[in-house]
């Protein structure tokens, strides 16, 4: 059942809104869909949320500079003094 455009650009506002507000996908879909909406519909304004959300993130203008560094690696086994160098040494 398609209920027209104002009918999706509210499941999408309302989608937006609280993703924003950190709740997840998942979260808000069951809840839409427990409030009575169709499902069909629910998962088509998802679609539509992430596409419009994704048009909303800047690109990024410089690439990542990946650094390599060499670590020596950890000595697993420590020497331990004896008791006489500990205490005089």
């Amino acid at each position: 059942m398609n209920y027209g455009e104002k009918y999706m650009d509210e499941i999408v506002s309302y989608m937006k809104k609280n993703l924003k507000k950190g709740y997840t996908k998942e979260s808000l879909k069951w809840a839409l869909i427990g409030q009575g909406y169709s499902k069909i519909e629910v998962e088509k304004a998802l679609k539509i949320v992430d596409k419009q959300l994704a048009n909303e993130v800047p690109p990024l203008k410089t690439r990542p500079e990946i650094k390599y560094e060499a670590v020596a690696p950890k000595q697993y086994y420590e020497e331990k003094k004896s008791l006489w160098r500990r205490m005089f040494g």
